[in-house]
């Protein structure tokens, strides 16, 4: 999870013009599939990103302290008695498998977009480079 938290904030610092990502593409992915849901372009991608990363803060804020109360409809649902309380190990582990591959896959996301946004801005310099000299 710190990964995810320290790719994000390093692409909401090093993404001062997340315009200049309009109508760049990400590169192939390595096992030659597009994408899933189709092409967007990396500023779509960059707003997507940028909006999920309060969702996931809201989202382990609300794991960390449940408020008051706790989870009553959540205790409501399984009694010990159903035989159900090994199952639940069993659940939990397969949801936060889920939630690590989820959290792995916006973190290769992040890095890629901040990678590429600086081979954008690399590319610029040069050019400006190029037409002062």
């Amino acid at each position: 999870m710190e990964q995810y938290f320290s790719a994000t904030q390093k692409m909401e610092q090093e993404v001062m013009f997340p315009s200049l990502l309009r109508g760049v593409f990400p590169q192939q992915e390595r096992d030659g599939e597009a994408p899933e849901g189709g092409p967007t372009d990396l500023y779509e991608r960059y707003q997507l990103l940028k909006a999920i990363k309060p969702v996931v803060e809201r989202g382990l804020a609300s794991v960390t302290d449940p408020g008051p109360g706790g989870d009553a409809e959540g205790d409501a649902e399984v009694s010990p008695d159903d035989g159900a309380e090994g199952n639940l190990e069993e659940r939990l582990s397969h949801h936060v498998n889920g939630l690590q591959q989820v959290l792995t896959d916006l973190t290769k996301n992040t890095k890629a977009l901040t990678r590429r946004y600086s081979q954008i801005l690399e590319q610029i310099n040069l050019s400006d480079d190029q037409s002062s000299s």
